[in-house]
């Protein structure tokens, strides 16, 4: 009768301990800096998943925006090297090569410099948790790019108020080892029907969007994509069959590749992979 009431006190407890390990959530995960060069933010677990074969393409193969590519390397360059170097904020034109180049850039860095430079991506539904990958990160054993791509705030978003805190380093201030990237499709990283509603409602309208316009002044620079000429976008096309060896002759490549543009209304640097993509496939080859 005793083993019975003993057996069942111990199985009461196995619960209780069951219970409070799922309120308490998943342990935080000990993070590996020599898993990779580039990670992804997990903040359930306060972890940095590793990504051992990034997406990314050589930097020599991005091309018409040689300007804002020469400024970005020479950013990163520097900070890799322990000096000076601003938070950058990428925008403008769909389909450029805004986060291409984030990562192309940051991999021809480590590369030339030898410096063991880290980029962790955070996606755009984990800004809010900024600040505890900042505390994360005061330890890490190297220069740290924090990468958010396609970076936008929709109306109701506070979100904002956590990359506000990474960028402006709140009482501790923003670690000398930590930069931020961020791509977007708007300047302001806000819609304008959004700031012009708030300016039209507010008391006093020029402080009403003070505070979400301000976001994108924190950023040391700013870093314009526009929509590619047909040079550009041609220039972009040999650049991929040349390195990947493709051998429809050039004048038929570059007649199908406005063809293919124009079916899909623009010229980008995604459009023109886009349609390299279908050219390999029909040739039978691999990009690898």
């Amino acid at each position: 009768m005793e083993a019975r009431k003993i057996d069942s006190l111990i199985e009461e407890v196995r619960r209780l301990s069951v219970a409070l390990e799922r309120l308490a959530g998943p342990a935080p995960a000990e993070n590996d800096w020599m898993a990779a060069d580039c990670f992804v933010w997990a903040p359930q677990r306060r972890h940095l998943q590793p990504v051992p074969r990034p997406n990314r393409i050589g930097l020599e193969l991005i091309k018409g925006v040689d300007h804002v590519r020469d400024i970005l390397h020479e950013n990163t360059r520097r900070f890799a090297e322990g000096l000076p170097a601003n938070n950058v904020l990428l925008w403008g034109a769909r389909g450029m090569g805004k986060s291409s180049l984030v990562k192309s850039v940051h991999a021809a860095v480590a590369e030339e410099t030898g410096v063991a430079l880290k980029l962790i991506e955070v996606h755009r539904e984990d800004i809010a948790t900024l600040p505890a990958l900042l505390d994360v990160l005061r330890d890490a054993p190297a220069p740290v790019i924090v990468f958010c791509d396609d970076l936008s705030f929709d109306h109701d978003d506070t979100s904002y108020k956590s990359l506000k805190a990474v960028l402006d380093g709140g009482v501790e201030g923003r670690p000398s080892h930590v930069l931020l990237y961020a791509t977007s499709n708007r300047r302001h990283l806000l819609p304008r029907d959004m700031m012009e509603n708030e300016r039209s409602t507010a008391i006093n309208p020029s402080e009403a969007v003070e505070e979400k316009v301000s976001l994108s002044d924190r950023f040391g620079l700013w870093l314009g994509f526009h929509k590619c000429s047909q040079e550009d976008y041609l220039a972009m096309i040999d650049g991929y069959a040349d390195a990947f060896r493709l051998t429809t002759p050039r004048e038929a490549m570059q007649a199908e590749a406005l063809t293919w543009a124009t079916t899909r209304g623009a010229r980008s640097g995604r459009v023109a992979w886009q349609f390299i993509q279908d050219l390999a496939g029909r040739e039978g080859k691999k990009l690898a």
